[in-house]
């Protein structure tokens, strides 16, 4: 049954509006929904406005009609999701308590999440299960389902989940078994999951049987599509994230999350004549079409090495692609292939989501001491524009330096757009843990608070959400919380924002 966010005072995790010239708390010009538009020049700054000064306990910034969002965030009496009053959530699998149709508990880990819109008016999400190394380190990994296995050593995959029209969990099954470290993904316009690996250890290390660090096709409609899994080489093997498809022009953008150095933003262009379509890219060859890296450049033309350079939202660079070398990196990764001014690099590229026109791209954080040569901050959302071949900065997090303190926030990982304006951003960073939204005029406000404490009471310690995802209809907003694994459905009064 859902559970009812209850009447009361606020909690201590709701976010409070910090000053942007300090450094601490945030800023987003634009919005979801006009957010394509940028300045005609690279590099030119929008002033962000509404975030000079302390205000209230629930939201940043301040504008018409009092504070943004839905309210204060409630506590729970079950322990798991505060949420504002008048809203509700259902959980639909929970690690080693619900069961797939074939009897194993649902797997650890949950991650990136889709929903598709199913027969009979059904909602079937992917959902990936973040299972990093030997399926002997994890008590529930992805089960190894007949047919639908890449390397019978890896503990990942993904899982769909079938729900009814009035949001009962009605099965749940496996998609794809067999692939590591399943992180985000993406929709493609033809209706299926590319999910990701974020792991890219090779047959013989960390006792893999196969190469890792692909890219996989899941179809949540056709489960005969899925067997014999195969990787799509031709987008390169790396420490994947995320990945988006422009509808117009076929490209697939990719966000690569690691480190040392810093990771690299790829497009992929179809070669000429291919077409777009259920299962097509497993077909292609593992050179097929090109993969190229970002390299970045301001208004006056200076390279830009990397995306922490930018500590105004409102900046706009202009972007070209350089040709990845060996986008299957044989004897080196493929960031390491790259050096001096070739690419522009930023740490922890995480999650992206395709709207108004372009790709949403977030940055989690950067710090010095991570090889970050810019100035530090806990987090960064971007948008690329391809026609203009822009990257603008649209959020910048200043760094949190107590993420336990009420009004923290930092870390931002998935990312979607809402149906009802602005973006809802996973936070997974340091201490409490929310579901934070953005309006259009660049408030921001917290949705849901992780209350699932798997620390101690001295030292308490919230996994990070992710897989957020509305329903087609917008009436639904699915999430999950990866440790120890839940998939929430939140229903409420979404459309009575402020």
């Amino acid at each position: 049954m859902p559970t009812s966010a209850t009447s009361g005072t606020a909690g201590s995790g709701e976010l409070t509006r910090r000053t942007v010239v300090a450094g601490a708390g945030v800023a987003l010009t634009g919005s979801a929904g006009v957010l394509a538009a940028a300045p005609a020049a690279p590099g030119a700054p929008e002033r962000a406005g509404g975030h000079d000064g302390a205000g209230g306990e629930t939201a940043h910034g301040r504008g018409r009609g009092g504070e943004p969002g839905y309210g204060p965030l409630l506590p729970d009496p079950a322990g798991l999701l505060a949420l504002p009053a008048g809203f509700s959530y259902r959980v639909l699998t929970h690690c080693g308590v619900t069961r797939l149709e074939s009897g194993e508990h649902t797997p650890a880990g949950h991650d990136g999440t889709a929903a598709f819109d199913g027969p009979r008016g059904r909602v079937l999400l992917v959902n990936n299960h973040e299972l990093k190394g030997p399926r002997s380190d994890w008590e529930h990994p992805v089960p190894l389902a007949e047919g639908l296995v890449y390397d019978p050593a890896a503990a990942g995959g993904c899982t769909v989940v079938e729900v009814s029209p009035h949001g009962e969990k009605l099965a749940e099954w496996v998609g794809i078994a067999g692939t590591s470290t399943n992180c985000a993904g993406g929709v493609t316009p033809w209706g299926t999951w590319l999910t990701c690996e974020e792991n890219s250890d090779r047959a013989g290390e960390n006792g893999m049987t196969r190469d890792h660090g692909y890219v996989f096709e899941v179809d949540p409609l056709d489960r005969r599509a899925n067997r014999d899994p195969e990787p799509v080489r031709a987008l390169g093997r790396f420490d994947h994230e995320a990945v988006v498809v422009d509808p117009r022009s076929g490209h697939l953008y990719l966000t690569e999350d690691d480190s040392r150095p810093n990771g690299l933003l790829y497009r992929w262009t179809p070669p000429k004549g291919f077409r777009h379509g259920r299962g097509r890219l497993r077909t292609l060859a593992a050179d097929a079409g090109r993969l190229q890296a970002f390299r970045c450049f301001d208004s006056g033309g200076r390279f830009v090495d990397d995306l922490s350079r930018a500590v105004r939202p409102g900046t706009v660079y202009g972007v070209d692609w350089v040709d990845v070398p060996d986008r299957d990196a044989r004897e080196v990764p493929v960031r390491k292939q790259f050096t001096g001014s070739r690419v522009t690099r930023a740490r922890k590229l995480e999650g992206m989501w395709w709207a108004d026109g372009g790709a949403y791209v977030v940055a989690s954080y950067a710090r010095a001491d991570d090889g970050s040569p810019g100035e530090p901050h806990d987090g960064q959302v971007w948008f690329y524009q391809p026609r203009r071949r822009t990257l603008t900065l649209k959020l910048r997090f200043g760094v949190n330096r107590d993420p336990l303190a009420p009004g923290g926030a930092d870390g931002p990982d998935n990312i979607t757009v809402s149906p009802y304006g602005g973006v809802i951003l996973a936070e997974d960073g340091e201490g409490l843990q929310h579901l934070l939204g953005a309006d259009d005029s660049g408030r921001t406000y917290p949705i849901a608070r992780n209350e699932l404490n798997i620390g101690t009471a001295g030292e308490p310690e919230y996994a990070e959400f992710a897989g957020v995802c509305f329903a087609r209809d917008g009436r639904t907003l699915y999430a999950c919380v990866q440790e120890p694994g839940i998939m929430f459905a939140i229903t409420g009064p979404w459309e009575r924002r402020r």
